[in-house]
Order: structure tokens, then sequence, then C-alpha cells
């Protein structure tokens, strides 16, 4: 059995790894200012895995006017330490990316530090705690500029400073923060928000809570409760229902039997993870499509979990079709039969709508969704595919009308919504390896184009001898 080295030792290599690979070093991006006030080269919202992946990223790219801003608390960000329920990451152990290639900086580098390469190798899967420490560590090794407590409100273009104005709430009062471009690293809900049923929605508030909110589960010891849903974090919150003393958990679901085959795990290889976005926009929308058709199975530990509780029942074929407070208990009709539960959680996803958030609400009208560019045969019709924003190559947002708002390319959507134009690109950790670099790349590309002309007249103006 090997000693582990500890994090010291992996934080050194890791310093010489960034000098050995730091050329070109110069600081290239020409500054801006508007009205006095320092103009952002890229300000990215967002402190989860894919806003700390991007700013790393950049700052390996030199460009270092940057900053990264998050509305929770540090250590909160992102759902690892929030409403993610689970035990460990759906992900393999082996998954890469927020390292940048860069052997020291993964996941399984940070663990063996700590704990050895022979519990690595006794190691399933990655406890979402784990994973959160980790990002916390990667942080603070890189020295990423992130602020906490900072909610972002209306992005709007400002042409005079031919920068993106944006208004933020912070701890300290309202402040405006100007950027030449903005990344949206906002997570699975960043392209809408967390869906309810009407029926759901029509009950008093006492009765019902999604997965994605503070659910007061000690709360629930020994009452009776009904969970709408088929995906894992159903599941997830149907176990620590069970866990915490509920006295029954009935899942409730639409489909006649439970998926078992997960197309997620289908997509692990180069080709679809670098690819996808290479493909015309029939393609992309097929094989996108027959992920959502195959829909997503709770893991087998998942499963295992809840069904692990002998007061934990599984009703297929049974979507919820009304609902009426019954006292302080609520029926639920089925095709299936009628029941009663005192507390309703709502497993059922999120909708994809730009209109509804906030931080898009002056420009989300001259965004292209995939509904204004493709129109799927009938067989493939999702509506909600086609709310999707129809992204460019760098997952930059595409005006509606071409010709128009074309300031809209210096914003960059590293969500969920960008599964059909770019693949498992944003909220994806098994996508962060092949979407990073093109983001970046876009990024980078257009800070050089629109000042091309200041590089060249500082190239006019070379004149170091050097004998």
């Amino acid at each position: 059995m090997t000693a582990p080295l500890g994090l010291s030792a992996l934080e050194s290599a890791l310093t010489r790894d960034l000098g050995l690979l730091g050329y070109p070093a110069r600081d290239w991006v020409q500054p801006r200012t508007y009205q006095g006030r320092e103009v952002l080269d890229v300000l990215i919202v967002g402190a989860g895995q894919s806003g700390l992946s991007t700013a790393a990223a950049l700052l390996r790219e030199k460009v270092k006017r940057i900053l990264v801003v998050d509305a929770k608390p540090e250590g909160k960000e992102g759902p690892w330490r929030d409403f993610a329920r689970m035990v460990t990451l759906r992900t393999p152990k082996h998954v890469t990316g927020p390292d940048l290639g860069l052997p020291n900086l993964t996941f399984q580098a940070w663990y063996e530090a700590q704990w050895g390469a022979d519990a690595w190798t006794s190691l399933k899967l990655i406890p979402k705690e784990q994973w959160a420490d980790y990002l916390r560590w990667y942080r603070g090794v890189l020295g990423l500029p992130v602020r906490n407590g900072v909610k972002v409100g209306a992005l709007d273009w400002n042409p005079e400073a031919k920068a993106w104005e944006v208004p933020a709430e912070t701890a300290a009062g309202p402040e405006t923060l100007f950027a030449r471009k903005v990344v949206l690293a906002t997570g699975i809900d960043g392209s809408g928000r967390w869906e309810m049923p009407a029926l759901v929605k029509a009950l008093p508030k006492r009765y019902w809570a999604h997965t994605r909110e503070d659910i007061d589960f000690a709360a629930l010891k020994g009452k009776r409760v009904a969970v709408l849903g088929a995906g894992a974090s159903a599941f997830d919150n149907a176990s620590v229902a069970l866990e915490t003393g509920a006295a029954s958990v009935d899942l409730f679901f639409r489909r006649d039997k439970l998926v078992d085959v997960n197309p997620y795990r289908w997509a692990e290889f180069t080709g679809f993870l670098k690819h996808h976005a290479d493909l015309d926009d029939a393609t992309k929308w097929k094989f996108i499509a027959q992920f959502v058709t195959m829909g997503q199975l709770p893991p087998a530990d998942t499963l295992a979990r809840a069904r692990s509780f002998a007061q934990f029942t599984l009703h297929p074929g049974s979507p919820w079709t009304a609902l009426e407070p019954a006292g302080d208990a609520v029926r639920v009709t089925t095709p299936r039969g009628t029941f009663e539960f005192d507390y309703l959680v709502l497993g059922t996803g999120f909708v994809t709508d730009l209109g509804l958030r906030p931080e898009l609400a002056k420009v989300e009208a001259h965004v292209a969704r995939w509904a204004d560019r493709y129109t799927p045969p009938e067989a493939w019709k999702l509506d909600d595919l086609g709310r999707h924003p129809y992204l460019g190559p760098a997952g930059e947002f595409v005006p509606k009308n071409p010709g128009e708002a074309e300031w809209l390319s210096s914003l960059y959507c590293y969500t969920f919504a960008g599964l059909p134009s770019l693949g498992f690109a944003g909220a994806f950790i098994s996508g962060l390896k092949y979407s990073l670099p093109k983001l970046v790349d876009g990024i980078t590309r257009e800070l050089y184009r629109e000042d091309a002309e200041h590089y060249f007249e500082t190239l006019r103006a070379y004149d170091a001898k050097e004998f």
C-alpha cells in the first residue's frame, strides 16, 4: 500500500505543470473602459463545474479580465450541496473535463492525494459531497476570480460601450457590470424553470414540493408520501423521505414499465461527445429526439436504495389525472385507482422556455430557437426541443432574423439548453472535455478578431531589435 502524497505535494506538482505549459505567457487582450469603469473581457454567470472550468480555461489562454458570479454562498454552488439528493454522481468515476487535460488537476489525482491509490481502486462512484469539495479545491488552487452572493438581472447590450450592461444585486446593494462577452453557465434549469403540472399548482402549497425545492423531510416522518416521476431525482427524494421516517412512499409514473436502458452510457465515446455539434440539423435533431424518446432511468443503485424499504411501492402506468384536498390529506386519482396521501413530491423535471429567464428578459425575443430553423418530420416532433436555442458552433446565441441583433454572438449559452445544438455541453460533466475548448476558442477568436486593427498597428510599430 502506497501512502497518499497529500494535497500540498499535488498542488506543487500542478503548479509546475501550469508553468511548463504556460507558453505563450503574454497578456494579450486589449483592455477597455466605459465611462471610467473597467469592461470585463468575459463575465461568467454560474460558479458550478461549467462556470469554474470556463474560467480556468480562459485564464490558460491569458484572458485575465474575467469574473465568475454566483447567487449562492461559497460552497453551495451547483446542486451538490443543495437539491441533489443522490448519494453519488451518476457518471463513471473516471470522467474528465474540468482538468483541462492536466493529470494533476483531475478528480482522481485530488482523491488519491488524500486517500491513496488503493482507495481509488475500491471506489465505485464519486460521492456527491466529494465532488463539491473537489470543485472548491479546484477554485482555490487555480485562484479563480469568483464573487458569491451576486444575482444577475436582465442583460442589455450597450452599443456605446460595445459591451453587455449587466445589473447585479449584491449584499452591498445594486451595481452594474460591463463585459464584452457573457457566458451563461447556469446549469440544468438555466434554459427555463422546473416544471409543476397545472393540477398540482392548483393545490395549496402546503400539500406539495418540487424535488428542486428545499423540503423539510423531518416533517414527513410518519406521513404518507406520494412521488410523481420516474427519473433519478424522483427516486432520490423517495429514498430520503423513507430514510427520514416516512410511513410510506408511493411512486407514480406514466410509462407501463421503468426505463431500463441508459442511452447516456451509449453516448460516452469520442465520436458523439466531440462531434455531435458538427452534424447537420436534421441529424442533430434525430439523435437528441431519440435520447428524449428513450427516456431516463433511475440507476440500479438508486432504484435499489428505494426498494430496500418495504414501505416503498411503484405504480407504473399511473399518471395523476385529478387531485383534490381531503381534509389534511390529498386524494390522488389515476387510471388504476384512487389514493390518499399526506404530502406530494414532484419529480417532473423542467420546461425549456428562455422567456422565463430573468437574465434574458431584454434579449430573448431576438434569439433563434430550433423551431425557427428546423421543422422535423412528424414522428420526431418534440415541442420542448423546438424551444431550445439554436446555437452557433461555440455556443453563442444566434439572431432569429439574420442580420439583426448581431450582438447576440457575444452571449454564450453553456447550459443544458445547448443539448440539440452542441450535444453534451454545459451541465454535462461528461461533455466538458470536448465542449469547453469549443466555447473558449470561440471567445478568444472573437476577442482577437474584434481588435484585429489594434494588433496590426502594434505589429507595424514593433521595433524590438535583436542585434
